[in-house]
């Protein structure tokens, strides 16, 4: 309605003005225009003065004043006309006032003439009608100007207006397009939740389905672990048959390994006290044995002072040598025995194999017995392991023993020497009759010398034939053990096949061998 309004005004004011113009075009000669005059009233006051002075009663002049006073009405007209025309189209933009129509407006502007040319009528020279016309055009400029300041001020507040329009109009089409985008947004959504829903029963048709499939699958396999249970039933009540029985056998098994153990452990005790005897015995022998080098050590410089008495001597000797080969006849005999002995022995080791082979068969048909009992089989392990660890042992025992017999040896040969170096001696004492007075059966051309006599034994300086004879007896002592080892390490590769006990009761046998065979030699001696 404003916009309107204020074409309708412009359309008036145009059509008034260009009235005006005309009649002022038709009425000025040199086609001045009416904003000229107005603005050059205070040049008129200066021609006013020289017609005054001048004093002419012209009436060509007279026509002229009358023209430019209907000029100058004519300007405050437009002039007013201009600035009523402003406060109106500021009204419409800035304050939106209902304005009356364009006609009314119009009216009391040539209203306003009208009682202006009155009041110049009323004037009567026209000095007056200039000065009062002055003040009006004064009071008109002033007006005009407050009114371009507060146009100014309404123009800033009409920008800034029109900007926040802008604004709003920019938020209200962003809020319509969210308020569709919404829109259809929720329509989206409300064909998802259309189609979730149909998914949904779907979804359950099939589930319902399923699980009607799967409660009859259920079933059935609940029917097929029933009959799986009873059947496992029955085999689970033969199987606790069979392992009672089983448990029968384990036990009369396990009663028999106790007794088995309790002869064994009886076996060890007794094997026990007789190495504490025959440690005892050895220790006896070793005591012995360094109260015989005291005692040779003595005698040696017992012999050195007795020189004198070697011819003496020596015929004793030859009678001793005739008892020494008697002597030697009985140990030769004693070596016979030995032998024959030992063939036994080698004969009760024959059939102690073939019992082994026995005890292999047996022990065969046990291993199948014993092939649903693993238990066992673990505790055969931990056996054998021990038996490795005894094995180790009794290597070590067998190096250390095979040093002892290096020892003995080196003892033999020393003790050799010394009795070919005392036979020496005693020939070089004896001299040429010894050689003549010799035994029928000796050579007098063999290096070899004779053994002393048996009777020197008795007596206190008969250590040469004692140191000779207990050299025979270590010796022998010596093959006996070298042979008891060769079969016990024969033996043993033979007890890694056989149970625990078995192995047990063949060392502690041959360890009983070995400490009797100890006790035979430290008897000897």
């Amino acid at each position: 309605m404003a916009e309107e309004l204020s074409r309708q005004l412009e359309d008036i004011l145009s059509t008034y003005c260009r009235e005006s113009l005309s009649d002022d075009a038709s009425a000025l000669p040199n086609g001045q225009s009416h904003t000229s005059e107005l603005n050059g009233l205070s040049g008129e006051r200066g021609h006013d003065k020289p017609d005054k002075v001048n004093g002419g009663d012209n009436s060509n002049e007279k026509e002229q004043k009358k023209s430019h006073e209907k000029k100058k009405v004519k300007g405050l007209g437009e002039l007013e006309i201009r600035t009523a025309y402003c406060l109106l189209l500021w009204n419409i933009k800035t304050q939106r006032l209902l304005l009356a129509p364009p006609v009314i407006t119009v009216f009391c502007v040539g209203k306003e003439i009208t009682l202006l040319m009155q009041t110049l009528n009323t004037l009567s020279t026209p000095e007056e009608k200039l000065a009062g016309l002055c003040k009006k055009y004064a009071e008109l400029l002033e007006e005009h100007r407050n009114t371009q300041k507060q146009m100014r001020v309404l123009q800033k507040k009409q920008s800034q207006l029109v900007q926040e329009k802008d604004n709003l109009r920019n938020e209200h089409s962003k809020a319509i397009l969210a308020r569709s985008k919404l829109e259809s947004l929720c329509r989206e959504l409300q064909r998802h939740n259309r189609t979730l829903k149909e998914e949904g029963m779907q979804r359950t048709r099939l589930e319902e389905e399923k699980r009607k499939e799967v409660t009859s699958h259920f079933q059935m396999t609940l029917n097929d672990i029933q009959a799986q249970m009873e059947q496992h039933n029955e085999r689970n009540a033969s199987l606790r048959q069979e392992n009672t029985e089983l448990g029968e056998k384990l036990k009369k098994l396990y009663e028999q390994y106790k007794l088995r153990e309790e002869h064994i452990d009886k076996v060890v005790k007794h094997k026990d006290l007789q190495q504490q005897l025959v440690d005892a015995k050895l220790h006896q022998a070793q005591e012995l044995l360094k109260e015989s080098e005291e005692r040779h050590d003595r005698e040696k410089d017992f012999l050195l002072k007795e020189a004198v008495e070697s011819q003496r001597m020596c015929e004793l000797m030859k009678q001793q040598e005739v008892h020494l080969k008697q002597q030697l006849s009985l140990y030769t005999e004693k070596f016979e025995e030995f032998q024959t002995t030992l063939s036994k022995s080698n004969e009760v080791f024959t059939t102690f194999k073939q019992e082994m082979e026995k005890m292999t068969k047996k022990i065969k048909k046990l291993e199948k017995e014993t092939a649903m009992y693993r238990s066992r089989w673990e505790s055969s392990n931990k056996a054998l392991l021990e038996m490795a660890d005894e094995k180790a042992v009794r290597d070590r025992d067998f190096e250390a023993l095979q040093g002892k017999v290096q020892r003995l040896e080196k003892l033999r040969r020393a003790l050799k020497v010394e009795r070919n170096e005392l036979n020496k001696k005693v020939q070089t004492l004896s001299g040429p009759q010894g050689v003549s007075t010799g035994p029928p059966g000796s050579d007098p051309g063999t290096d070899s010398p004779s053994p002393p006599p048996t009777d020197s034994l008795l007596e206190p300086g008969s250590d040469q034939t004692a140191l000779w004879i207990s050299g025979l007896y270590v010796m022998e002592g010596l093959t006996c053990v070298l042979q008891q080892q060769s079969e016990n390490l024969h033996s043993h590769t033979h007890t890694h096949t056989h149970t625990h006990t078995h192995t047990h009761t063949h060392t502690h046998r041959q360890q009983l061998q070995l400490k009797s065979g100890q006790s035979e030699e430290s008897g000897d001696q």
